[in-house]
């Protein structure tokens, strides 16, 4: 299995400074859990590029924002200034009107986490954090306790749960656990979609690479970047249209 290149040498730091993880001590299910490496690896590749992504973004965006100027901006500002844009558009679309001023942070922060995260795939000394279930699974998760608790602060806990009802009341305990079961499905949907394409893309062009470093893999790598920004589209879209139908109001 491949690894980046920070994989080895911040484990190693790990095990010098704490000692073994604590992996022997535990059950053989929460040891595969959260040491599924093995006994003397702490952190997993995808938690340790998660955590290199977080600083980057925090080395460079922060300090690159001071520097915005209304006024001749340079392509830096500009790229930002037009996913922004194009995020509090689509925002505004779908939740309504003045909504991205609530959603989008949320959203962005979930638009350049994953984008990046799906481009690292291009460098071979960094695994996409994308490219992990875990990673995924927790994105999901995220976007799912956010846009039930959207749902529960717009409407109150009562009406949001009976919404799922529907408008029958002969049928609403049936449609409750329908609706209960679609609305958790879509965690599935979610991190399984992300982590199968993003993951299944950088595996194929790990491939490619490695039988012809030259050519061959470039018609794939164009699917991949492709793939990236379809992907995080796709992500981040679904996630607005379920905050969307969390604090809509049935009309009368």
């Amino acid at each position: 299995m491949e690894h980046s290149f920070l994989y080895g040498p911040v484990n190693r730091l790990l095990v010098s400074l704490l000692g073994a993880p604590p992996a022997a001590k535990l059950s053989p299910g929460w040891r595969a859990f959260l040491f599924p490496d093995g006994e003397k690896i702490w952190l997993q590749d995808n938690v340790i590029m998660a955590l290199l992504l977080f600083a980057v973004l925090a080395i460079v965006l922060v300090p690159a924002s001071r520097k915005f100027r209304k006024r001749s901006p340079g392509w830096f500002q500009n790229l930002n200034e037009m996913i922004i844009l194009a995020l509090r558009d689509l925002i505004d679309d779908i939740v309504g009107h003045g909504a991205a001023k609530r959603y989008l942070p949320l959203l962005g922060a979930f638009t350049y986490f994953i984008l990046i995260s799906n481009l690292m795939g291009f460098f071979f000394f960094l695994t996409p954090p994308t490219s992990s279930f875990q990673t995924t699974l927790a994105l999901a998760i995220t976007s799912f306790i956010f846009f039930n608790a959207e749902g529960i602060r717009e409407h109150g806990l009562g009406r949001y749960l009976k919404h799922f009802m529907g408008p029958i009341l002969a049928l609403g305990p049936i449609l409750f656990i329908i609706e209960m079961v679609s609305v958790c499905v879509r965690i599935g949907s979610l991190s399984l979609r992300l982590v199968g394409n993003i993951g299944g893309e950088h595996l194929a062009t790990g491939i490619f690479f490695g039988l012809a470093p030259i050519i061959v893999p470039w018609p794939m790598m164009l699917l991949g970047l492709i793939g990236a920004i379809l992907q995080t589209f796709i992500f981040v879209i679904l996630s607005t249209i379920y905050i969307a139908g969390a604090v809509a109001h049935e009309e009368h």
